[in-house]
C-alpha cells in the first residue's frame, strides 16, 4: 500500500500529518520527496545509516565530430541545447536525461555522462520506520529526477508514506503518482481553499484516489466547509487549531507523542484510508 500526502498550499502541515500517519502504520517506510526542502527528519528523528550521491545522465558533445545539423536541438523538448553553428551548447539544468539527442544524432557525436543532482539518505528510526530522503543540489532547476530516485530507493514490500513536496508542479505528479491513495492536506484559509482545488484537479487528471484533511481547522471559515459539502468530497479528518499542537510541532516534536489525543486522530484516519483502499482494490 502506497499513501501519499501532498498539499497544494505550503505550510498546511502536510509533513506533520504524514510523519503522524507513518508512527501508526507497523514496520512502514517514510519516504520524504520535498528534495528542495526536506524536514521529515526533524520530526521522525532517523538515524542515517547511509548517504549517497545520486546523479542524471546528461549528454557530452563532441564538437570535432558535429556538423552542426540541428537534429538534437530539434528533438530536444525542454530546449536545453543550442546550435551556435561552431559549438553545441549545453544548458544542463533544462536537461531532463531523456537521451533523444544521443539517439537521434546522425553523426554519433553525443555521449551520455553522469552528472551529481543530489543526496539521498537511508536511515530507520527508533521505532522502526525506515527513513528515506534526498536533498537537491544548490543550482539544480529539475526535482523530479532526484524524486524518481529517492522513490525507488526502496524495493521491499512494507506499507509506504510519500511525503509529496508543496505545489502542483511536475514534482508534486512524480511524487504521488503510482500512489494507491492520496491524502490532500489543507487549512481553513482562502489560500488553501484555492490550492486545495488545484491539488484535486491534478489528482483527477492522474486518476489517484484522495481523501481531504483539514489542518489548523477553524470553524468561522465557512467557505472550505460549505465546498466540501457542496462537492460532496471525502472529508477524512479535521485536526483542529490548538495551541498544544503547534507548541509540540514548533519544539520539533511529533504531536503524537506529546499531544492526548493525537494518536487517536491518526490511527482514525489510517482506518479510514485502507477501507478507501480496499474498496479500490475490490470494486
Amino acid at each position: 500500500m502506497v499513501i501519499s500526502i501532498a498539499s497544494g498550499k505550503g505550510g498546511t502541515g502536510k509533513t506533520t500529518v504524514a510523519c503522524g500517519l507513518a508512527s501508526v502504520i507497523n514496520n512502514c517506510v517514510y519516504i520524504d520527496c520535498d528534495v528542495e526542502e526536506p524536514n521529515g527528519h526533524i520530526l521522525l528523528k532517523p538515524k542515517i545509516t547511509l548517504e549517497e550521491s545520486s546523479y542524471k545522465i546528461i549528454p557530452k558533445i563532441n564538437n570535432d565530430l558535429c556538423n552542426f545539423c540541428n537534429k538534437c536541438t530539434e528533438v530536444c523538448e525542454f530546449n536545453a541545447l543550442l546550435n551556435f553553428k561552431t559549438e553545441i551548447y549545453l544548458i544542463d539544468e533544462l536537461c531532463h536525461s531523456c537521451g533523444a539527442c544521443t539517439y537521434f544524432c546522425p553523426q554519433k557525436a553525443i555521449t551520455e555522462v553522469r552528472k551529481e543532482n543530489g543526496k539521498i539518505r537511508i536511515g530507520e528510526t527508533s521505532n522502526n520506520i525506515l527513513f528515506y530522503d534526498a536533498y537537491l543540489k544548490v543550482g539544480e532547476a529539475s526535482a523530479a529526477p532526484l524524486i524518481k530516485k529517492v522513490k525507488n530507493a526502496y524495493k521491499g514490500d512494507r506499507p509506504i508514506i510519500i511525503d509529496s513536496p508543496p505545489g502542483t508542479s511536475c514534482s508534486m505528479l512524480e511524487a504521488v503518482k503510482d500512489s494507491d491513495f492520496c491524502v490532500l492536506v489543507t487549512e481553513s484559509t482562502p489560500f488553501g481553499l484555492n490550492d486545495l482545488k488545484l491539488a484535486m484537479n491534478v489528482l483527477r487528471q492522474i486518476n489517484i484516489p484522495y481523501g481531504i484533511v483539514i489542518n489548523k481547522y477553524d470553524e468561522n471559515f465557512s467557505l472550505l466547509d460549505e465546498y466540501i459539502q457542496n462537492n460532496r468530497l471525502n472529508l477524512l479528518l479535521k485536526i483542529p487549531f490548538r495551541m498544544d499542537i503547534a507548541e509540540s510541532y514548533s519544539k520539533g516534536k511529533l504531536p503524537i507523542e506529546t499531544v492526548k489525543d493525537y494518536k487517536t486522530m491518526m490511527v482514525d484516519l489510517l482506518e479510514k484510508i485502507k477501507k478507501e483502499v480496499i474498496e479500490k482494490v475490490y470494486a
